[in-house]
């Protein structure tokens, strides 16, 4: 699931919702499967964006109590995708697990119907007609899926139609990314 929510939400679990849809849910399904996941050497796909570009991720204001605007907390749940992803890899990636994150492109779908962003409006106009089709979007998950780690792609990286891509600054920050991974699970704990 994914989406990008028109105003600052919080869940019945006092979590910004843009975060808690794009990330912690996720997060949470992925290590409630750990067990799992590393018995049977899975690949974990992340689909982040290219919008993780105007995410900035800041552990002390984790739910954009602070700093909320529709695109940032979309950006940073994004961002989000790309180091839950790189961090997955350090911890798990010995343990047999493979993983990546990908932008899929802009994709004809519903993806902003409920946004206030200005984002939506290109949904709803002719510049939908220039968008990719689902089935274009998704050209690189399925080049992740039927590839394999270490031939065809690298992981723990972020990639874009096939290749690797250049994420926010804040996306190669190991120690974020292990920070982030902490404040996640003290987060789906709650």
């Amino acid at each position: 699931a994914g989406g990008i929510m028109g105003k600052h939400l919080r869940t019945v679990d006092g979590n910004e919702s843009t975060f808690q849809i794009n990330h912690l849910a996720p997060f949470l399904l992925t290590t409630e499967l750990m067990d799992v996941l590393t018995a049977s050497n899975a690949k974990v796909i992340n689909t982040a964006s290219g919008a993780n570009s105007y995410g900035k991720l800041d552990l002390f204001d984790i739910n954009s109590e602070h700093t909320y605007s529709t695109n940032r907390a979309y950006g940073t749940a994004k961002l989000a995708n790309i180091l839950f992803t790189s961090e997955l890899h350090r911890r798990f990636g010995e343990q047999g697990i493979t993983t990546a994150a990908f932008h899929p492109g802009v994709v004809r779908t519903n993806f902003a119907a409920e946004s206030t962003s200005p984002m939506r409006h290109a949904y709803k106009t002719l510049l939908n007609r220039f968008m990719l089709t689902p089935d274009q979007g998704a050209d690189t998950l399925l080049w992740l899926i039927n590839g394999t780690a270490g031939t065809d792609w690298i992981s723990g990286a972020y990639y874009y139609k096939r290749a690797l891509a250049k994420a926010n600054a804040q996306a190669y920050d190991a120690e974020l990314a292990q920070g982030l991974w902490e404040a996640s699970e003290a987060l789906v704990a709650r």
